[in-house]
């Protein structure tokens, strides 16, 4: 019991550093190209700290990813550039269907990608047992708290908006475009969790090998997770650059200020997927805990950034109907939490039954 509160603890910090990293970006000067802030950012969070800080923390960091071979590191890189997709297709959704509905899309996919992702690769025999209904009703609790939410960030929006003039109404093509664009973001954005799921031999090799503790071997497999991420983000954003003749932005006057507050929205991203890194063995194993921790991770998530929304006054002027639906959102995924956190407890239970397999002569 008390390793699974300091496995919900770390992801609720997780969350609040995950929550918070897009608030520095709104100290950058109005007018600044996506790619100027997010290229930097990007190239930090995925290159640059993970291949100079975590070696400092995790002992022997590139030795373990090469002892682990082809075969252990290829699924954790390979989920890492689809959760680098993932993180490129959400900015192309915000400009489809505008942030309220691509973030509830987006978190919703996310959830149910990153929770039952790894439990049926993993888990599928247990999907029957009643801590595997459990989850899987936490999981669909959480569903409904993202869907509230998403519904308070539309009705939000648009009484914000009534009194102005020409608002856009999305039909057609563009709105199915982003709904499918956005539902697919999330998808390849829960790889993350997925990707952590097959981080088993890495973390065995980085504790048994190299002598380190398992949050430290967290740092080596989510090295492996961001390097992959990085194919896809930078490239994408090196695409941006070249596309709309950007590369010049990086030297004008004022960048400084850009590239520290690209580099202080990484250390954020960074902290809360560390922080999930290291809070998901503290939930059962590493293909357990994943399906346990990722929907958890992404609840808390939502929680602390309308929590941060309401400290900058981003509800400002919003209807009473859409504060009562980010009020019921918030409830219902507190709710979701708790059932999920009973659902872990159930399969601890369930461990424990199960006889110990007889020593081979």
């Amino acid at each position: 019991m008390g390793t699974t509160v300091v496995g919900f603890a770390l992801l609720l910090l997780g969350a609040v550093c995950g929550g918070s990293f897009g608030l520095p970006s709104k100290f950058v000067k109005k007018g600044t190209a996506w790619e100027t802030l997010w290229g930097p950012f990007f190239f930090f969070v995925t290159i640059l700290i993970p291949t100079t800080v975590f070696p400092f923390i995790a002992e022997g960091l590139f030795a373990t990813c090469a002892d682990a071979g082809s075969a252990g590191v290829l699924m954790p890189v390979l989920f890492g550039f689809f959760w680098g997709l993932g993180s490129m297709t959400l900015g192309i959704s915000f400009g489809l269907i505008g942030l309220s509905l691509a973030y509830a899309l987006n978190y919703g996919a996310q959830i149910v990608t990153g929770g039952m992702g790894p439990f049926i690769i993993h888990h599928r025999d247990q999907l029957t047992t009643a801590h595997g209904y459990t989850i899987m009703a936490g999981v669909a609790v959480c569903i409904l708290g993202v869907i509230a939410c998403g519904r308070a960030a539309t009705l939000k929006s648009k009484s914000q908006a009534s009194d102005s003039e020409g608002q856009t109404v999305l039909t057609g093509d563009k709105l199915i475009k982003g709904l499918i664009v956005a539902v697919l973001s999330g998808v390849l954005c829960a790889c993350y969790g997925i990707a952590v799921s097959y981080g088993g031999e890495v973390t065995e090799i980085s504790v048994g090998q190299y002598g380190n503790s398992g949050w430290r071997a967290a740092f080596v497999v989510a090295a492996l997770i961001l390097w992959g991420g990085s194919v896809s983000a930078c490239g994408y954003c090196v695409y941006k650059l070249c596309a709309n003749k950007t590369w010049g932005t990086l030297t004008q006057p004022g960048i400084g200020k850009v590239l520290l507050i690209a580099l202080i929205m990484a250390c954020l991203h960074d902290g809360a997927i560390l922080f999930l890194g290291v809070g998901i063995p503290k939930l059962g194993t590493q293909t357990f805990g994943a399906a346990i921790a990722y929907p958890v991770f992404m609840s808390f998530a939502i929680i602390v950034g309308n929590v941060n929304g309401f400290l900058t006054k981003e509800w400002k002027g919003a209807s009473k109907q859409s504060m009562q639906w980010i009020i019921a959102g918030i409830i219902i995924l507190i709710v979701g939490v708790s059932i999920l956190a009973k659902g872990n407890a159930m399969h601890g239970e369930y461990e424990k039954s199960q006889p110990v397999p007889a020593e081979q002569p």
